[in-house]
């Protein structure tokens, strides 16, 4: 791993290198992104780069972290409301009209570099794991809340739950992008919400 800044001036720069990463990485695809295209975008030079980064893989590593905290920190707010029945909607609603914007393209950012990095990288590999498991961890909060204020019966399985809620997100989110057409998403997030509702009391 490359130096860690140790002065605000350091860490704008590596943040910057970061981010001008993750724009090459979007447009190009991780292996066909170049350390030359970073630094013209950054812009850095090439010391400035293997002076915070030991290597290609390395400065990689950081995109897939900033990507999980990019995807995250967009649903941080919603995922403060997924303990109500109104939170858990806006939550699917926000994510569908997400895709709507997009007219289906993107797909899941994270999901995206696992597909070009995970089977190449086992470090990156479990990073964007790390995203999916905060992922996971958000949704099953907000249903854990649910079961302790009564909203699900005192059964209901809240890991289980948002295993399967990620899951259908994730598949609908391929599809949608596959198909150019975000009602794969609402579908699957539909069909999640049912299962979930299943399991409210009466």
């Amino acid at each position: 791993m490359g130096a860690l800044p140790s002065t605000d001036r350091g860490r704008l720069t590596r943040q910057r290198i970061v981010a001008a990463a993750t724009e090459v990485v979007a447009e190009k695809g991780a292996l066909g992104a170049s350390l030359d295209e970073v630094g013209a975008r950054a812009p850095a030079s090439r010391s400035q780069l293997y002076h915070y980064f030991d290597d290609k893989i390395d400065l990689l590593r950081a995109v897939a972290e900033a990507t999980n905290d990019t995807v995250l920190d967009g649903q941080r707010d919603l995922f403060d409301h997924l303990d109500t029945w109104d939170g858990l909607g806006r939550w699917a609603d926000a994510l569908v009209a997400l895709q709507q914007e997009r007219g289906g393209q993107g797909g899941c950012p994270i999901a995206n570099l696992l597909g070009q990095l995970g089977e190449r990288d086992d470090a990156i590999r479990a990073v964007l794991a790390s995203g999916f498991d905060r992922w996971e961890v958000a949704i099953r909060a907000g249903l854990a809340a649910m079961v302790e204020s009564g909203e699900l019966r005192p059964d209901a399985d809240a890991a289980w739950l948002a295993s399967s809620t990620l899951a259908s997100l994730q598949g609908g989110l391929v599809l949608s992008q596959a198909r150019r057409d975000p009602l794969a998403l609402r579908r699957a997030l539909d069909g999640a919400l049912a299962l979930i509702a299943s399991n409210r009391p009466g």
